[in-house]
């Protein structure tokens, strides 16, 4: 029997939804692009049953994948779930059988050894596959048509990493995908692999080393030459799990490094350069690229941890106000002899998160970047709609090349999700074409489908969407052309 807890992480807007469903042309104010011909595809944990210990934070529901099929000025949508090794085997029992996040200790002794992946964090289109991403196992592989769930890929053994990124980026000269695997060898261990994966879908490299400690690694950058990795003490160890807490905690003691790992066959621990800097927060990474010998890299930078669940390992209370992050540059240069930075510049006082880009332009050096703001200034009527419990209540559009911003408000009633950035055609320049995102409407527990021209947020959407079915909050989607995924216009009966 379907009981979840009456508790912030189960109630209200994060109710779970569960439902799978198809809706042909949702209704919608304004004038969707008709040059739009593709699917925003995105994912919220979602769980199915009730947590196994009672509670549960917001990370560790299912994942849910939602398409909006965007094509001759109409939207169609279909949701399904993605049906990983966990979602079977507690459909099988008719209750929850995992434990806390990512701690296999807490679990039923009945799905010991299993994969613990949710793939709810990331739905990524690649060699023609919809890709169901969490970073602590392989990804899942669906259809992206049919929405069906496959299997999770591991090259039929070729990769031996036991992780897969949740945060892969294109590489725009070589079309490969690449990859990263923290804790490849097994939960707590400082192994990381590295994977490039061909326009083909296969598995062309995977290279390990060693990283300073071990961690969350939620994200990267790539540059022509290099992998770009920050170490960011959000951390754990064998000792936490066994005592039955929480995954990972965040230790202010330690120093935080940045990896320039050469992207090479013949890699090797010796070839990588640490640069090491003072404590501090980061997690989504906007872009990275080179000029010379200098490697910059570009992150939401907070001067304390943003995650309130993953509690601080000395006990020290949450502290908000140093949580907000604010787009900041790390430069370091090559030709140096130490493991000091060049230089590390806040590039503005706008608090933010779920940093975009043009994806076309990954790896080098950009203009745009948007994101979501979060502006406490603004009123505020209710709470809830994100993953960390943060008010992200702004579309934000940063020009780095001018300084120049923009904001766009959403309401004293509802909060946003991820942007993501659709080009206007695939040589259209940089920044041309529209943000799509999900709005939540806390007041009415529904969501908003959000359209923008990119480079005029302020003027507003252009076309709001009404979902009828309620959605949770969501975590990251990308877009893809229909003609890339099989998918195609319903063409009109014939008289």
């Amino acid at each position: 029997m379907a009981q979840f807890p009456d508790t912030p992480n189960f109630t209200g807007f994060n109710t779970p939804s569960r439902v799978e469903a198809d809706i042909e042309d949702l209704d919608f104010d304004g004038t969707i692009p008709p040059e739009i011909d593709g699917a925003f595809f995105r994912v919220q944990p979602d769980p199915q049953f009730p947590p196994l210990l009672g509670d549960d934070i917001a990370f560790n529901g299912d994942g849910m994948i939602t398409r909006f099929h965007i094509h001759d000025g109409q939207v169609d949508f279909k949701q399904r779930w993605a049906k990983t090794d966990k979602w079977h085997a507690e459909r099988a029992a008719g209750r929850g059988l995992f434990g806390k996040y990512r701690n296999p200790v807490t679990d039923d002794p009945s799905v010991k050894g299993m994969i613990r992946s949710t793939a709810n964090t990331n739905a990524w289109i690649y060699a023609g596959k919809l890709w169901a991403m969490k970073e602590d196992s392989p990804a899942l592989i669906m259809d992206p048509a049919t929405m069906e769930t496959d299997a999770f890929e591991t090259w039929e053994g070729a990769m031996k990493s036991q992780t897969f990124t949740a945060h892969p980026k294109i590489d725009p000269a070589t079309g490969n995908m690449v990859a990263i695997g923290y804790a490849a060898s097994g939960l707590c261990t400082d192994d990381v692999s590295y994977m490039e994966v061909a326009p083909d879908g296969s598995l062309v490299r995977e290279k390990w080393f060693k990283v300073p400690y071990y961690c969350m690694m939620h994200d990267f950058g790539i540059t022509e030459d290099y992998l770009v990795l920050h170490i960011v003490p959000s951390t754990s160890n064998w000792d936490r799990l066994n005592a039955g807490e929480v995954h990972f905690g965040f230790d202010t003691t330690m120093p935080v490094y940045l990896g320039i790992i050469p992207r090479r066959d013949d890699l090797k621990d010796e070839d990588i350069r640490w640069f090491k800097r003072d404590n501090c927060f980061a997690s989504h990474v906007v872009n990275a690229w080179q000029e010379g010998s200098k490697v910059h890299f570009v992150i939401p930078e907070a001067k304390n941890n943003m995650f309130p669940f993953f509690p601080d390992i000395h006990g020290a209370p949450f502290n908000g106000p140093e949580a907000m992050s604010k787009l900041t540059r790390w430069t370091v240069d090559m030709a140096s002899n130490g493991e000091d930075f060049a230089e590390i510049e806040q590039l503005t006082d706008t608090a933010s998160e779920f940093p975009r880009i043009d994806d076309r332009f990954t790896g080098t050096k950009n203009r745009y970047t948007w994101g979501l703001e979060m502006d406490m200034r603004r009123p505020n009527e209710l709470k809830g709609g994100s993953a960390g419990g943060f008010l992200m209540n702004c579309l934000f559009l940063k020009d780095l090349e001018t300084g120049a911003e923009q904001h766009w408000w959403c309401g004293p009633v509802s909060s946003m999700q991820e942007p993501c950035f659709i080009p206007r055609a695939k040589d259209a320049p940089e920044g041309d074409g529209w943000i799509v995102m999900l709005c939540n409407r806390l007041a009415d527990h529904n969501t908003d489908l959000l359209i923008f021209d990119a480079l005029d947020i302020e003027k507003g959407p252009v076309a709001t969407v009404h979902v009828p079915i309620r959605l949770r909050f969501g975590l990251h989607g990308n877009f893809a052309l229909s003609e890339d995924i099989g998918l195609k216009a319903k063409q009109p009966e014939p008289a």
